[in-house]
């Protein structure tokens, strides 16, 4: 990594035609790489997206229940509970456990 000599920013590598430079992205200062050798990397990592529904027994016995069928097994009874899923400004997300097969579903709200 290098600082821009100017103003103290972190510089940019950049390729031009057949070199790689270093870029100021505030004030465009370019510096040329004097026989150093650089690699540009660029590692993308994506965020593991897991949906973490209420999964031990003892914990889910502990919910609230409502009659609401289930939409797999016909079942009238469910745990129920809130999880603020989206912005604040949005209304929370209702999740529901069937107490006969376990299915889990959501409503928003």
């Amino acid at each position: 990594m290098r600082f821009c000599e100017k103003c103290g920013i972190l510089l940019t590598v950049e390729r031009k035609k057949k070199s790689v430079v270093l870029i100021c992205k505030k004030c465009h200062k370019v510096t040329k790489l004097k026989g150093e050798k650089m690699a540009i990397k660029e590692a993308m990592h994506e965020p593991k997206k897991e949906i973490v529904v209420m999964g031990k027994e003892d914990v889910v016995a502990e919910l609230p229940k409502t009659k609401i069928m289930c939409p797999k097994c016909d079942n009238m009874e469910s745990f129920w509970w809130m999880q603020q899923t989206r912005g604040a400004d949005e209304p929370p997300t209702i999740f529901y456990k069937c107490t006969k097969c376990s299915y889990s579903w959501r409503s928003y709200g």
